[in-house]
């Protein structure tokens, strides 16, 4: 079974969980800006959702399509629309990955632990967004 779908918009990358303590207890949250994107990503992967969730192991592929910066040259610009020009800066790619493959947890498969080959990429384009492959390998 292959599963592929998009995540329109900008990428969030998975912030630095908060620690607090409330009534003596250390408590763990994710930023506000991921914990919203997580249920972005939540919401458009329930449309995807296998009649099963998928359980044995699984190759994903992450395509993260970044904005073309406004201060690139007309030559610039041309070559990130071919995809010669990739973005070199911040967020992390691995920051990108957790945060979608952590929302997908329990709506495509058990758990994340499942994905057993893993490809991500960052481009730049007009649109920006992130596409998803699954596939499962057994």
């Amino acid at each position: 079974m292959i599963i592929e779908f998009t995540i329109p918009g900008e990428a969030v990358a998975q912030g630095r969980p908060r620690a607090s303590i409330k009534r003596g207890k250390v408590q763990m949250s994710d930023p506000v800006k991921s914990k919203d994107f997580k249920s972005y990503v939540k919401l458009l992967a329930s449309q995807n959702r296998p009649k099963q969730l998928l359980s044995g192991p699984l190759a994903v592929e992450l395509r993260v399509f970044k904005p073309i910066l406004k201060s690139f040259t007309l030559k610039e610009k041309e070559a990130a629309k071919q995809g010669i020009k990739r973005p070199i800066t911040k967020p992390d790619l691995d920051n990108h990955a957790k945060g979608v493959l952590d929302a997908m947890n329990k709506i495509i498969y058990n758990d994340d632990a499942q994905i057993v080959d893993l490809v991500v990429s960052k481009f730049y384009s007009d649109y920006p967004r992130v596409e998803v492959f699954i596939k499962e390998l057994s």
